[in-house]
């Protein structure tokens, strides 16, 4: 197993928002806010290179960031475009779009699963799944969540990201935690949204868990630094501690989709609680 680190940050968020309870004079310390109180995220994805069970090669993205068809003013409250698209991403890493076998999706927010589709033609009047031959995979769960979403996330639940997912058929469900391929594992939690899916994989004596936004950076490792969306914080803050728990107990190394600073990190138990202990890039470990 192979896995890229694929860029299509830097964006824009609340700082706030990202912190929900816990002060400024606290966050700010490792995410400085502008003067509009917005801090710098990154949207990283995974590319991973791999065989299924019966040795068929398989090209797994996870997450597929803002993308790019949106309009300027949305893509104004985000400082976006950033000149940088996943499109491109995937094409460095040396790979065509027409190759990418298996999209996996942790959850339909819009900067996780707006890249998915795509404008068809340059006069923007059809959409179409960015990954022409790949299988789409969510839990039913986050999608029906998102069919009929909360006043909290119906904002964030954008139906030209994931309709055209459903109307191609290539959209799956991967309710269980098997897909079929070694050394990918589907997790699940259900704090920041319902049935949000954490892929763990263990390649070259590794054990890896994609955080998704139940731990956006290595910011929000301390168990009570939740972010103002999770629909349910109290439920994220006891996932964190057993995920936390365990990455601790198993030496797992956590990959995460938003840190601006670092791609992944390994944690210890301190005085104050599990805390980070080696961070940087992804490279470093594997």
């Amino acid at each position: 197993m192979i896995i890229h680190t694929l860029d299509t940050g830097p964006f824009k968020l609340d700082g706030g928002a990202m912190f929900g309870v816990v002060p400024k004079t606290l966050w700010q310390r490792t995410n400085p806010a502008d003067d509009r109180n917005l801090c710098d995220w990154a949207l990283r994805n995974l590319l991973i290179e791999t065989t299924d069970a019966s040795g068929k090669p398989r090209l797994v993205l996870v997450d597929t960031g803002v993308g790019d068809k949106q309009d300027a003013k949305f893509f104004g409250f985000y400082d976006l475009p950033n000149g940088k698209t996943l499109v491109q991403a995937v094409e460095q890493a040396g790979y065509a779009l027409s190759e990418v076998t298996d999209v996996l999706l942790t959850h339909l927010h819009f900067d996780h699963a707006g890249g998915a589709v795509r404008w068809a033609d340059t006069g923007r009047t059809r959409l179409e799944p960015t990954f022409p031959r790949a299988t789409y995979w969510s839990h039913s769960g986050q999608w029906q969540w998102a069919m009929q979403p909360n006043p909290r996330e119906r904002a964030t639940y954008l139906q030209e990201n994931i309709m055209p997912l459903h109307e191609s058929g290539q959209l799956r469900f991967s309710d269980q935690s098997e897909l079929g391929i070694p050394g990918i594992e589907l997790l699940y939690v259900d704090g920041h949204t319902e049935k949000m899916l954490m892929p763990r994989l263990k390649t070259a004596g590794k054990t890896l868990l994609f955080c998704a936004d139940l731990i956006p950076s290595t910011s929000h490792v301390p168990v009570p630094y939740v972010m103002g969306y999770d629909v349910r914080p109290l439920l994220t803050m006891d996932e964190k501690t057993t995920f936390l728990e365990r990455a601790v107990d198993e030496d797992w190394l956590l990959v995460f989709d938003h840190d601006p600073y670092c791609e992944a990190a390994t944690v210890e138990r301190t005085e104050k609680g599990i805390r980070v202990k080696d961070k940087g890039r992804l490279a470093d470990w594997l």
